[in-house]
């Protein structure tokens, strides 16, 4: 993989990932998995809750509605995955990053602008699940999960750009750049409080 093709699926994030997690994930590949499947199945709640208190935003309907089905397709592969090296998917998991990245939320004020906070969080968790992604398809040893992981990097890079081009087309630009630097200062901060767990994916 070139530098550019490296670069362009960093996203912009402020503090990126401490490439130790690859090591400390690889061990523990059957808890990563796990938490990895909990969190496409969460992505496709998040866009069916967005369509359903957003029905009325027709561009939104018609942008999150693919992203939808491509996450709970997602979820199928991990489960595929799970199945295939003997592992069970279990209980739900505490997500504590996307817990903490909800408390950023701005309650309150216009319509569109309480849309726009929950389109950037989404474009948040993508681009960080993104970067992770990357890591794991380039550095992981297990050849078959590196080509698996690369083909999650790709999309999830995709919705990302989808939700902040929604958001841009329901509030001005400067409004939601502006906002997105604030998250990214944030989503930093958040990713420096947390203990580097090898059975979160997060």
């Amino acid at each position: 993989m070139s530098s550019a093709t490296i670069e362009k699926y960093k996203l912009g994030l402020n503090l990126p990932s401490d490439p130790r997690w690859v090591n400390i994930a690889e061990k523990s590949i059957e808890d990563i998995l796990i938490d990895h499947a909990f969190c496409e199945q969460k992505a496709a709640s998040t866009g069916i809750s967005l369509i359903v208190h957003f029905s009325d935003k027709k561009e939104l309907v018609e942008a999150i509605t693919p992203i939808v089905a491509e996450e709970w397709d997602h979820f199928g592969l991990v489960l595929k995955e799970l199945k295939l090296r003997g592992f069970e998917l279990g209980k739900k998991r505490k997500d504590d990053y996307a817990i903490a990245l909800f408390k950023l939320e701005r309650t309150g004020g216009a319509r569109d602008a309480q849309l726009v906070e929950k389109l950037l969080i989404s474009a948040m968790i993508e681009a960080r699940s993104c970067e992770r992604f990357r890591l794991l398809s380039l550095h992981i040893n297990d050849d078959r999960l590196k080509k698996f992981y690369h083909g999650f990097m790709v999309s999830e890079a995709g919705h990302y750009k989808t939700f902040l081009g929604l958001a841009k087309f329901y509030m001005p630009a400067d409004y939601v750049s502006a906002r997105w630097k604030e998250y990214l200062i944030a989503e930093a901060e958040i990713m420096r409080s947390m203990e580097m767990r090898a059975d979160r994916f997060h």
